[in-house]
């Protein structure tokens, strides 16, 4: 079997983001396991707000082209989401609405989730209605372990790794287990 590919996506836009920071550890940790990993940053892609008026005047903005291909070169979507009342970011909602129109880029892609938080309860609100979201749109979502960090400033320590071993081991087995659900997907 050829070499697994991810995408990797931060729901957060915020350079200093503890998302992004999880997002970098679950990089590593999946290159680590031979899945080449490549990271699409929606700040720096500048995805316009869905506008079904925009894609039928003008097509897909060029952006969200780059987005789908990327998206439709992998195997696993790894997404780092923040939870924003209750709910995902609005730059992860704009992103997924985005990727399935004209076709839905992330049908039958396996998706990896978690997420930090600055609550004691990390995302776990957010990642249920992600994981709505994404199943909706027939996407495979690795369910265990579910990795949900909080308090934030106490989760995340300045240099941007864990503080609590037992989440870097939860981050590690949640990788692992998505390797092994894909590769049997992909039998």
């Amino acid at each position: 079997m050829s070499q697994l590919k991810a995408i990797a996506l931060s729901g957060s836009l915020r350079k200093d983001s503890y998302n992004r920071k999880v997002l970098q550890i679950a990089k590593k940790i999946a290159a680590e396991h031979g899945i080449d990993v490549l990271e699409a940053d929606l700040k720096e892609l500048a995805l316009p707000l869905y506008d079904g008026d925009i894609e039928d005047k003008y097509g897909l903005p060029e952006p969200v082209k780059k987005l789908k291909d990327l998206v439709e070169n992998a195997d696993i979507v790894i997404i780092a989401s923040p939870e924003y009342n209750h709910s995902i970011s609005g730059a992860l909602k704009n992103a997924i609405d985005w990727l399935t129109r004209t076709n839905n880029s992330l049908s039958k892609k396996v998706a990896v989730i978690f997420g930090v938080s600055s609550g004691i309860y990390g995302t776990v609100r957010g990642q249920n209605h992600l994981r709505q979201i994404l199943t909706a749109l027939n996407v495979y979502i690795v369910p265990q372990p579910q990795v949900l960090i909080g308090p934030a400033d106490t989760a995340i320590l300045p240099d941007g790794s864990l503080n609590n071993p037992k989440t870097q081991e939860l981050l590690e087995s949640l990788i692992k287990k998505t390797i092994e659900f894909t590769t049997k997907l992909k039998a």
